[in-house]
């Protein structure tokens, strides 16, 4: 049995000790992931997942008034149909976070609100509650809406499926999120410099049900493994390690990466975006760097001089994990020897 979200063939003896054979259909649908003791767990949704619903929920609704669930097709492709409350142009769709108790999200309520537009033509109007940049930074400029790349194709494609089924000739959605900035001061955006709300985000559309039970199938993984490992912390260094070592066995560890190393035996290979590695091998990498992430950091003249630095400690520290450091678009910005 495969997960369709990251392509991993789960061991058959993970599949025997399932003791709750009837959550397999989600297990083989990608809505859930089953762990090495046979445990069960449901994937959350993204916030971008999220206000896709709800947009597509409130475009419906000038058609068919009252709108009670909607079908979002998320970043990895695959189509989930989510409970929402749509009447006369106005839709809500709360967040699941599914089993990822620590998720400070889950639960929020996402709310937007839609209008024909008699000039034709769709508009999205982030608003109230989500987050926006207080600075510029590599990617973005200061007083954008922190929305990501892969959320906003998100929501766009959901906009555009309710209006072509709604039969209009274009709409306004503006999208809302009541308790966001409130919610915000218990996420890292205040440290990122994101502020006013949430991020709206969403690689994948899921999100992951991290937990102790999750690390016990990371760390068999690891053990079961044939040859060698790379041990990478998100989305894109999983496709990224893919690429650059297709001899390697790639798992995504997330933050997860001190458990990981101990339990790895013989040479290795850690792979990924700058953030968790650096802030791994040095919590207090940014300081008197004037800089508020390390993905700001590596726009800086202060990159190249500060990567080599911590990757010499940390060679002496771990002198058999070799080290690369991608940007998102896959180049390398840092190698150990």
């Amino acid at each position: 049995m495969r997960d369709p979200v990251t392509d991993f063939e789960y061991p058959g003896a993970w599949v025997t000790a399932c003791r709750s054979p009837d959550l397999l259909e989600d297990v083989r649908r990608g809505l859930a992931v089953l762990t090495a003791s046979g445990t069960v767990l449901r994937r959350g949704f993204s916030t971008g997942t999220t206000a896709a619903a709800a947009c597509k929920a409130a475009i419906l609704s000038l058609a068919c008034v009252t709108i009670r669930e909607v079908d979002v097709t998320l970043p990895c492709g695959i189509t989930v149909r989510f409970p929402v409350d749509g009447y006369r142009g106005q839709a809500s769709c709360r967040k699941d976070a599914g089993d990822y108790t620590a998720d400070v999200t889950g639960g929020l309520e996402f709310v937007a609100m839609a209008a024909p537009s008699l000039s034709g033509g769709v508009q999205f109007v982030p608003g109230e509650g989500i987050g926006s940049f207080a600075r510029d930074t590599p990617r973005h400029r200061q007083g954008t809406p922190a929305i990501s790349a892969p959320a906003l194709d998100c929501i766009r494609r959901s906009i555009d499926e309710a209006v072509e089924e709604a039969d209009l000739s274009g709409t306004t959605v503006i999208l809302t999120i009541p308790r966001g900035a409130e919610v915000a001061q218990k996420t890292l955006n205040p440290r990122v410099g994101v502020h006013g709300g949430i991020s709206v985000l969403g690689t994948t559309g899921f999100v992951e049900p991290w937990d102790d039970h999750m690390i016990e199938g990371v760390i068999d993984r690891i053990a079961r493994a044939p040859g060698a490992v790379v041990l990478t912390t998100g989305r894109l260094g999983l496709r990224y390690s893919r690429l650059l070592f297709p001899e390697h066995e790639a798992i995504l560890v997330g933050n997860k990466l001190e458990e990981a190393l101990r339990a790895v035996d013989g040479d290795t290979v850690i792979c990924g975006l700058p953030g968790l590695i650096l802030k791994f091998m040095n919590r207090d990498v940014l300081a008197g760097t004037g800089c508020v992430t390390v993905e700001e950091l590596s726009a800086t003249q202060l990159w190249e001089e500060t990567v080599r630095r911590e990757l010499r400690a940390f060679q002496a520290r771990y002198p058999r994990v070799r080290v690369v450091i991608v940007d998102r678009d896959g180049r390398i910005i840092g190698e150990s020897p």
